[in-house]
């Protein structure tokens, strides 16, 4: 599918994407109660980078989909996706992009580093800062794609895009 065509399919994939965004932060969570250092984070950005490639591929927003789209709706999907801040929608995520990512929400990071060797309730407080660590930025990810594809749903009118 390239870029959704209606509201409704926008909505509802975006539904998809938080169900998936839920699922990926279970397992960040249940890799950060695995006491060996470094498991963790490694499995966060595996998640992360899988995650942001499945968002981006069901709002018809990867590099590939994108370069399929018509020059003009190419060029006004790079301007949408510079204009909500992403630097995630268009573009291969790499490990490097999401440690960028990661570092952001750094400080909730390092506690869940720290609380981890706290027997028992430092793992389910490291559990619970990873959950909420990747479901933020998840969630995040799939509000800046509803608006660059609710943007590029608006463009359906050649004169629309003539302006830009």
């Amino acid at each position: 599918m390239l870029v959704p065509t209606t509201q409704r399919d926008i909505g509802q994939i975006a539904a998809e994407c938080r169900k998936l965004v839920t699922r990926r932060a279970l397992v960040s969570a249940g890799a950060s109660v695995v006491p060996l250092p470094g498991i963790d984070v490694a499995v966060d950005i595996a998640v992360l980078i899988r995650m942001l490639e499945q968002v981006n591929q069901r709002f018809g927003l990867s590099p590939q989909q994108i370069e399929q789209l018509a020059p003009q709706r190419r060029l006004f999907a790079y301007k949408a996706a510079m204009g909500v801040g992403s630097a995630l929608i268009g573009r291969i995520v790499t490990r490097e992009v999401v440690i960028k990512l990661l570092k952001t929400v750094g400080v909730r990071l390092s506690v869940k580093q720290a609380a981890k060797y706290v027997p028992f309730a430092g793992q389910a407080v490291a559990a619970s800062l990873s959950f909420a660590a990747l479901k933020s930025l998840g969630n995040r990810h799939i509000e800046d794609c509803v608006r660059v594809a609710e943007t590029l749903l608006d463009l359906r009118d050649d004169s629309v895009v003539a302006t830009f």
